[in-house]
């Protein structure tokens, strides 16, 4: 009984995301999204608005068109089309009636509201001498759910640790819509509390969230948890947001997500050198993929992360597939003995 009673707990608030949400949304089309049904909303992922496109959404890896009733179709026919003024209205509500109180956000494509949610922005882009000024004749949104999901790097944790409780520097891979942000998002709160069935304290961690999605900032309050002993710097470039968190902060371990650049791969060389550990992200599908891009390919090669792990979303966000010895990897390849497979931890 204590099971079905927690189930529906978890359920209620699952709903009141969504519930939150939809006081975003422009009338004609909170009205519909009010209607879908509820356990596609406990699942839900994006709500899609084109202009003169019909209205879809998103949610375990299949996208669906949505009728004035909120009913799932998988044909566009009898679908609700999205007009000029529903993208217009929206995005009033979304600027609290002032667009150009969020040019700022708007040159990176997205602004990030009261719950952590990003709305994704397309249109008309405008660039001025130092690069993209903003946007205009908007065209398209994607509203993205932010839900964290307390509990999901159970099963991870014992691997980002060696016999010594030491955190190991560690990469997540895994292709889009997997969970690795909100897996990273779980590994930082509990490295940040401590395990205490591990004997471990926690570790002061610093977050360059550049994209908002981590802790989810709004007006400089984190709507994640992410735990007592991390420090955030919210829409702020990775490498210089890890600089600036070794200067200032003193953590422990650096997390950020989706690595990539040159200045990354510097900016995490100054961490180790300062006995900083790491934990972030990469998309990906395989090893031999990872190792085919350039920087964080390098930084592999390299022994940077000694835990590499793959994810999925086979078995739901945040899958674990397998792990991979990250220095072993990086001393056969010094020994020239790697073959194509994962070396499994």
């Amino acid at each position: 009984m204590e099971g079905k009673e927690i189930l529906m707990d978890k359920n209620k608030k699952e709903l009141s995301v969504i519930s939150n949400l939809e006081l975003y949304l422009c009338p004609d089309i909170r009205n519909i999204i009010k209607k879908l049904p509820d356990e596609f909303k406990l699942i839900l992922e994006e709500i899609r608005l084109r202009i003169n496109r019909p209205l879809m959404v998103f949610g375990r890896q299949k996208d669906y068109f949505v009728d004035i009733n909120g009913c799932l179709t998988s044909t566009p026919i009898n679908s609700y089309y999205v007009g000029k003024e529903n993208i217009e209205k929206t995005l009033q509500f979304v600027s609290n009636y002032s667009i150009y109180s969020v040019e700022d956000e708007l040159k990176n494509g997205y602004i990030t509201i009261y719950g952590g949610h990003r709305i994704g922005i397309v249109g008309k882009v405008l660039v001025g001498s130092e690069g993209i000024k903003t946007l205009k004749d908007f065209s398209g949104l994607n509203i993205r759910v932010s839900r964290e999901k307390l509990g999901i790097s159970t099963k991870v944790i014992p691997y980002i640790f060696n016999s010594k409780g030491e955190f190991l520097n560690t990469l997540l891979v895994s292709p889009p819509q997997c969970g690795k942000t909100t897996l990273l998002r779980d590994i930082i709160r509990t490295v940040s509390e401590g395990v205490p069935q591990m004997n471990f304290r926690g570790l002061k961690v610093g977050v360059v969230d550049e994209r908002s999605e981590l802790g989810a900032c709004f007006q400089g309050i984190p709507q994640n948890d992410l735990g007592p002993r991390t420090d955030i710097l919210d829409c702020c470039p990775k490498a210089e947001g890890m600089i600036m968190l070794i200067r200032s902060m003193s953590p422990q371990v650096i997390a950020t997500d989706e690595i990539g650049r040159t200045e990354d791969s510097i900016a995490i060389e100054e961490a180790m050198m300062a006995g900083i550990k790491l934990i972030t992200t990469v998309h990906g599908r395989s090893l031999e993929n990872i190792l085919s891009k350039n920087i964080v390919g390098k930084l592999v090669r390299d022994g940077v992360f000694e835990r590499i792990i793959f994810l999925s979303n086979s078995d739901g966000v945040g899958t674990m597939d397998s792990v991979v010895d990250g220095s072993n990897l990086a001393y056969l390849y010094r020994n020239k003995n790697y073959k194509s497979n994962r070396q499994v931890v």
